[in-house]
């Protein structure tokens, strides 16, 4: 069974970055065929796909968040990491990581001084 665990700070202050990390247990990162995704559900909208880093490591980014948005993974670890640049509070969300057949529970993340 394949388990992931968002974790990272609560609360960012605006222009700061914000960094999350997944940890996955059950499948290694380069399992063939896995795409790994991070996507936020601000409040009162709908789900927002912000981008995946894929089996073989390459990067996928939505376009209206790729200048600020960076994924990266340490293998050795199993894991891989969001970071947001120049946040705002328009960034406030609970933040998944997922494969798309297994989610992590969500972490909330709140911009504001």
């Amino acid at each position: 069974q394949v388990q992931l665990l968002e974790s990272g700070p609560g609360l960012v202050k605006p222009s700061q970055t914000l960094s999350l990390t997944c940890t996955i247990s059950g499948a290694p990162l380069t399992t063939d065929g896995y795409n790994w995704i991070w996507i936020r559900r601000p409040p009162g909208k709908g789900l927002e796909w912000m981008g995946c880093i894929n089996y073989r490591g390459s990067t996928f980014y939505s376009p209206s968040l790729k200048s600020r948005t960076s994924i990266s993974r340490d293998t050795s670890k199993n894991q891989f990491t969001l970071q947001l640049s120049s946040v705002t509070p328009a960034d406030t969300a609970v933040y998944y990581c997922t494969n798309i057949l297994d989610w992590g529970q969500g972490t909330q993340v709140t911009v504001s001084s």
